[in-house]
């Protein structure tokens, strides 16, 4: 019992009102329609996104202004997009690495995760995956990945756990990019019990705050045949990796997305990063949706800021 409080100790004091879920903001002038997976920032508001559909593997590239004190977004960009000379591989999340100058990014479809320049072009470098994820399925393997600038270690997981698991692995990397320790994690029991329709439930992404912590987002999906009353409820976690084997979890915040005759908020995240750090220790993140292209004309693009 020691042990566990501990290291519930590790965790800052956060309440409810410390945590500032900002509302969903849109800007499709400057932003294409997209199937928009992951993100991460380069600094001087610069961010590069992956989209999970794109014809070929590549980075778009956004100027994305906040303004850090009311978390509102201001103003979006689009700088070009960066091509890496593959086809699609079914991109789900990226992550900048300073120390070596390079951005990686998973692909759920080969379960790799691979380096390239940060000014586009082809892959100069692989991280090697331990044998367990080539049970990994192609449609909720790899999904999401982050740097720890504090620890030095890249983490990723699988959306869903692997083939024979029954709980998540939560996997880190060095710097020279072999694999370091892995911990287990537990999703959450779906709330939604659907009747046809499509059902998405796991995890879409891992933020790092850059003092040991992590930040698990799991999101549950739920689309209708009429697509009328669909939903999607996001909770992101609080983790601190330590010497237990099985991570135990903390909620941060969460809230739900829907669409139905009076509300087209439905957002599906599967992106998140932090944008700002201030000086007192909180951080700002920016979070984007996966809008399937603007599905019929219902779906949007949606950016969120959450402080905390």
């Amino acid at each position: 019992m020691r042990g566990w409080l501990t290291v519930l100790m590790l965790f800052p004091l956060l309440t409810s009102a410390q945590v500032r879920v900002g509302r969903q903001q849109r800007f499709h002038s400057a932003m294409p329609p997209g199937n928009y997976s992951g993100i991460t920032a380069l600094g001087s508001d610069r961010f590069l996104l992956v989209d999970d559909k794109a014809p070929h593997d590549g980075f778009y590239r956004y100027h994305i202004v906040i303004d850090t004190l009311s978390g509102k977004i201001r103003g979006v960009e689009n700088e070009g997009f960066l091509p890496v000379g593959s086809v699609n591989g079914d991109m789900e999340a990226v992550a900048y690495v300073p120390a070596l100058n390079t951005i990686f990014a998973c692909s759920e479809a080969r379960n790799e995760i691979v380096g390239y320049p940060v000014d586009g072009g082809r892959a100069v470098c692989s991280v090697q995956m331990p044998d367990v994820y080539t049970r990994a399925s192609s449609s909720y393997g790899l999904e999401s990945l982050t740097y720890d600038a504090s620890s030095h270690l890249l983490w990723t997981t699988t959306e869903r756990p692997v083939r024979g698991d029954s709980l998540l692995r939560l996997q880190s990397f060095d710097l020279t990019l072999l694999p370091r320790r892995q911990y287990a994690y537990r999703i959450d029991e779906p709330q939604y019990l659907p009747k046809g329709g499509r059902y998405v439930h796991g995890v879409s992404e891992l933020c790092a705050l850059g003092d040991g912590r992590l930040l698990v987002m799991e999101r549950e999906v739920y689309v209708p045949k009429k697509k009328i009353g669909a939903r999607v409820h996001v909770k992101i976690y609080e983790v601190q990796p330590s010497w237990l084997e099985q991570l135990p979890k903390r909620l941060v915040c969460e809230f739900t997305t829907k669409m139905n005759l009076t509300s087209r908020s439905f957002a599906n995240y599967e992106g998140m990063c932090v944008a700002h750090r201030y000086g007192d220790g909180r951080v700002l993140l920016l979070l984007v949706a996966d809008s399937q292209g603007r599905y019929k004309g219902v779906v949007r693009d949606w950016l969120r800021t959450i402080i905390l």
